[in-house]
């Protein structure tokens, strides 16, 4: 507790300096597009279009507001892949400001993040043209939807520490870590129902994929009923969240002082 209220003081040190470098990399990742912040609601849109003309006559029908049911696996995992995905150099590509001055290390991989985050709330957009275009029954439920940003948003901070100090050693990784977020994304249930998988994969996808949960959780919030199974996701996210974060934090703690030797 003691050391995450100290890293905490010092991140409200650094703050000036975390919220540049948030926005240095929205502007980056746009940076010469003609359409520029307009890639973050289009892309998925235009994605979610031809993923939904390809599976539609295979689950429409069993699938309620089938392109909403795509969107929402589809934005949610996007930004848990373009966080991670940065993560990995969020640390070895700073390396010469390292080298030059003391900044916490750790900040910015924690920017990385936060700045696909505001990436993620621009691509809400595309969720609500589809929405408004199917004129789908949203409830008032769809306000908690922030649960499950909220515990992706932790999960991603432990699963981008990890990786970005083991990204410092093993610089294989990102091609590993490449691989393994496509089969990631085809064992999340995000183009298809979760019932059409074996029962042996389906239980471990259902009880052990964090992704599932979060994802799960925010369709049934945006356009479900399932108030217990929310509950239920909602415990299981946050334990997911909260022991991604402590192991994140202490393999970032424990190599971090190596760094310099290796960036």
């Amino acid at each position: 507790m003691t050391k995450t209220l100290e890293r905490l003081r010092i991140l409200l040190k650094y703050r000036e300096l975390f919220f540049q470098l948030i926005s240095r990399d929205i502007k980056i990742k746009y940076r010469k597009s003609v359409l520029g912040y307009v890639w973050s609601v289009l892309s998925p849109l235009l994605t979610m279009i031809v993923l939904a003309i390809v599976f539609s006559h295979m689950f429409s029908r069993s699938i309620p507001f089938f392109p909403i049911y795509l969107i929402s696996g589809q934005l949610l995992f996007t930004f848990m892949s373009s966080a991670t995905s940065r993560s990995l150099t969020s640390v070895t590509g700073n390396a010469s400001l390292l080298k030059k001055i003391y900044v916490p290390k750790y900040i910015f991989t924690l920017a990385s993040i936060t700045s696909e985050l505001v990436t993620f709330f621009f691509s809400m957009g595309a969720l609500l043209i589809v929405v408004i275009a199917l004129k789908a029954p949203v409830s008032w439920r769809f306000i908690f939807n922030i649960i499950p940003i909220v515990e992706q948003y932790v999960f991603c901070i432990g699963l981008g520490l990890f990786l970005a100090q083991a990204a410092v050693f093993f610089r294989d990784i990102h091609h590993i870590w490449a691989v393994f977020t496509t089969a990631w994304m085809y064992l999340s249930a995000i183009f298809y129902p979760v019932t059409i998988l074996p029962e042996s994969i389906r239980n471990i996808v259902m009880n052990y994929n964090p992704m599932y949960f979060y994802i799960t959780m925010f369709r049934n919030f945006t356009i479900g009923s399932a108030d217990i199974a929310n509950l239920d996701l909602a415990v299981r996210g946050a334990i997911a969240a909260v022991l991604t974060l402590f192991i994140g934090l202490i393999s970032f703690s424990y190599t971090k002082n190596k760094f310099i030797l290796y960036i």
